[in-house]
């Protein structure tokens, strides 16, 4: 599946099987790892070595790749990763579709990159049947909460006078 193609970027949905989308996603979640939005910490060795195949054995996992240049004469290299989950909305009996990491490298962002890949994303998530998208994003990334609102996104919230939801976590052993 290919969105946009242009000399500068094309944006896929990724193949597991493939080891050139394979050695992206790595180095893609590495560095949004190593990113203060990412936690600060590169990926485990295991995270590493598992992640691709570990994906691959989840149907209901996809990505989205996003290869670029600066310059149109440079080979296209990775540059954004958008990994998904589908879910089940129980009030809507539908699937839906949590887009878990959205990566775009430094010198590549303001560059509709991440648009582009929800878009695709998007594509997906209605091939599939899913009512909504859903996504998680820490309240101090103001540009990243600035792009999902752009693109369609809102605060989830049943009734305004119970709030908006919030997310919440807890590690098992």
């Amino acid at each position: 599946m290919n969105l946009a193609a242009t000399p500068l970027s094309r944006v896929q949905q990724a193949e597991y099987a493939n080891p050139e989308h394979a050695a992206a996603i790595v180095s893609l979640l590495d560095a949004y790892a190593r990113d203060p939005m990412g936690g600060g910490h590169p990926l485990s060795d295991f995270a590493r070595a598992h992640l691709v195949s570990a994906l691959a054995a989840r149907p209901q996992a996809f990505s989205v790749l996003a290869f670029g240049s600066i310059a149109g004469d440079q080979p296209l290299q990775p540059i954004g990763l958008v990994n998904c989950f589908e879910g089940f909305s129980t009030f809507a009996c539908q699937p839906l579709v949590n887009v878990h990491d959205v990566v775009v490298l430094p010198a590549y962002r303001g560059r509709q990159v991440a648009e582009k890949m929800l878009d695709l994303v998007t594509e997906i998530a209605r091939e599939r049947g899913a009512c909504k998208l859903t996504l998680e994003v820490l309240q101090g990334n103001r540009a990243a909460v600035k792009l999902y609102e752009r693109v369609g996104f809102s605060h989830y919230q049943l009734d305004p006078a119970m709030g908006q939801a919030q997310f919440f976590q807890m590690w098992l052993s």
